[in-house]
């Protein structure tokens, strides 16, 4: 008789649930090339390296930092890279359009009672009163390029509190964020792991949650190429199975603290060898705790998410107005599921 620990039966009900089948029959340690940002969002797939589920799928996996969402989607369709989490974007949508790129699955997701994305103020902003979001009007939100994920958050926010404000491109996080401090601009939203520790500086200010506006928000998906969606179909499962594990290890560690202070204490130092892994440990450590977001178990994704965000993308006239939900996503390998 074979016994698995909790962490191997977490796996395996993870990557059950992402695929209702047995795993499938590839060429073992067959390369590929995940990216990734260094944001604990991004959390399953070092898990899955570091305790080696992908190697158990048959893949040997090579991690791909970027420091941004867009460079990693032209990176996928170029096929430098194989897999990645992204938050979906007009380039992504776009990219997708054109045939080269497919969602396949979640990743990252606001659900009530848990923490999520904080809207930020800059000191400046916030000591002449701007200490909620219907404060927003008439300010300068920061934002990576218009039709990015920052884009779509900040005017859903406007959009319910009924108010005007101007979106500031600036590139990358890191420029948002001295931006914010030196109050070149007024407001961001961002993951906790940042928004936080930001927060505790005094440089800047929570002032909201996106979950108010956005319940539900499906912020982070899987994606590949069409051709690996369409063609690698064993090697796109085996993938998601690994992952898959790499969640419900996440999760059970920094959500469910099922393992206690010592599982997240093992969770937290394996997370810190790709985040703040310039900073030692016990610095760290706060950052990535407070950057605790739930992930979808076996990579299910929210549809009705999805589709709000592309039709948002196309009543701003960033994408094609022709475009459909099948466009740029395959249901075919993830549980589905509207909220």
């Amino acid at each position: 008789m074979i016994n698995f620990n909790r962490r191997q039966t977490l796996g395996l009900i993870g990557a059950a649930a992402a695929t209702g089948l047995a795993a499938p029959a590839i060429a073992q340690n067959k390369k590929i090339v995940v990216g990734a940002l260094r944001f604990t969002s991004h959390s399953a797939s070092f898990v899955a390296v570091e305790r080696g589920y992908f190697a158990e799928a048959g893949l040997d996996v090579e991690l791909r930092f970027f420091q941004a969402a867009q460079p990693m989607a032209v990176a996928i369709a170029s096929g430098d890279v194989d897999y990645a989490v992204t938050a979906v974007s007009g380039g992504l949508i776009s990219l997708a359009d054109k045939g080269a790129v497919k969602v396949i699955g979640g990743g990252l997701t606001e659900e009530p009672g848990i923490d999520g994305q904080k809207i930020l103020a800059s000191d400046a902003a916030f000591q002449a009163g701007l200490t909620a979001p219907a404060g927003l009007a008439g300010k300068k939100f920061g934002i990576s390029t218009a039709g990015s994920s920052f884009h779509y958050m900040g005017s859903k926010v406007a959009q319910a509190e009924g108010i005007e404000m101007s979106f500031t491109p600036l590139q990358k996080v890191g420029a948002i964020i001295g931006a914010l401090k030196s109050g070149q601009i007024d407001a961001w939203s961002i993951v906790p792991h940042i928004a936080k520790p930001l927060a505790g500086s005094g440089a800047v200010h929570i002032i909201g949650n996106i979950s108010d506006y956005l319940p539900n928000y499906q912020v982070t998906t899987v994606f590949t190429s069409t051709d690996n969606a369409d063609n690698q179909r064993d090697q796109t499962q085996a993938f998601l199975n690994g992952f898959s594990k790499g969640v419900a290890d996440y999760n059970a560690a920094m959500i469910e603290k099922t393992g206690g202070a010592e599982g997240e204490k093992e969770m937290v130092e394996l997370i810190h060898k790709y985040v703040y892994e310039d900073q030692p440990i016990e610095k760290a450590s706060a950052s990535i705790i407070n950057g605790t977001m739930h992930l979808n178990e076996g990579a299910k994704m929210n549809v009705a998410s999805l589709r709000d965000q592309l039709e948002w993308f196309q009543s701003e006239g960033l994408v094609d107005a022709s475009i459909t939900l099948d466009t740029f996503v395959d249901t075919s390998y993830v549980e589905t599921y509207e909220a």
